[in-house]
């Protein structure tokens, strides 16, 4: 008998004889119970089977990407990860083995939306939902959100570039005047140098106003804004709002917007950005995409 494939009843009166060996004889166990001795002895020197075991070995690799990911990785994530590590196992049993041990990707948070305002002037949706880019700093989307912390509300203002979804630059403030706003892009400025770069928004008024125009033209941006109520306009800035925080506020309160904002730091600089596998990227990190996509910009004349 493969004692790496008895059956469940097999392995049920193993366990019997095995607890009761000093009790009873072995024989007259294993006559009564209707297994060979053959059979028992060959459980006792492998009482695991084969694929357990390997369920076992899998297992410790899926805890540590689980791990890793910070809670937030799914059965597909974590597949690509072993792949990578060479392992040759199915997705369905890695989806199985997470299961079967509770291993469940974070899912679901609703985000808040900032109040709009009219602009002064109309300023055009260039972008029409055209949620893709052939090269870095063709189109940057931004966007706002709030954050709970027990000193108050913190605002959150993100620069995404559609090329790789990367988080191209963010401030943090415990106001939502224009200067968050600003910020953000500032940094964005500093690290990708745009020219021509088309930047959407939402109708929030820090993106309606005479000064966010000016400052766009000062700095090589074309702005680009959604007409009222098209929430979709800035899926792609609501989706990140959404990962980092089913992924990682997870609904708490900071202690303060100090705590509120290393934990945003490290979620985006040492874990979004670098790490983080994006499903539209191919499974791939923003970073790793555009290191392994490096499509530049035609020349402007």
């Amino acid at each position: 008998m493969s004692t790496g494939k008895a059956p469940s009843k097999a392995r049920q009166a193993y366990k019997f004889i095995e607890a009761h060996r000093n009790d009873y004889s072995i024989q007259a166990m294993c006559r009564l119970l209707g297994v060979a001795r053959a059979g028992y002895y060959a459980w006792l020197d492998h009482p695991i089977s084969d694929r357990a075991q390997e369920d076992t070995r899998l297992l410790k690799l899926i805890r540590a990407s689980f791990v890793a990911s910070h809670g937030i990785y799914g059965a597909p994530r974590v597949f690509q990860d072993l792949r990578e590590l060479g392992e040759t196992c199915s997705k369905h049993r890695v989806a199985r083995l997470m299961r079967e041990n509770g291993l469940r990707a974070l899912h679901g948070y609703r985000t808040r939306h900032i109040p709009v305002a009219k602009p002064s002037a109309l300023i055009p949706n260039v972008l029409q939902r055209q949620f893709t880019a052939s090269y870095p700093n063709e189109v940057w989307v931004t966007d706002i959100t709030y954050i709970r912390t027990w000193q108050g509300w913190l605002y959150l203002a993100v620069v995404v570039d559609l090329f790789s979804r990367k988080v191209v630059g963010w401030a943090a403030k415990h106001t939502i005047r224009r200067d968050l706003v600003l910020d953000a892009v500032t940094k964005a400025i500093r690290r990708r140098r745009p020219r021509k770069t088309l930047i959407h928004s939402d109708q929030g008024t820090q993106y309606a106003s005479d000064a966010w125009r000016r400052f766009c033209k000062a700095n090589h941006l074309e702005p680009s804004m959604s007409r009222r109520g098209n929430c979709w306009d800035n899926a792609v800035a609501e989706s990140f709002f959404g990962s980092l925080k089913k992924e990682r506020i997870k609904k708490r309160i900071y202690a303060n917007r100090e705590v509120a904002i290393q934990d945003i730091s490290s979620y985006i600089d040492e874990f979004y950005n670098p790490t983080r596998r994006h499903s539209h990227l191919g499974g791939v990190s923003p970073d790793e995409f555009e290191a392994t996509h490096r499509t530049r910009r035609p020349r402007v004349h």
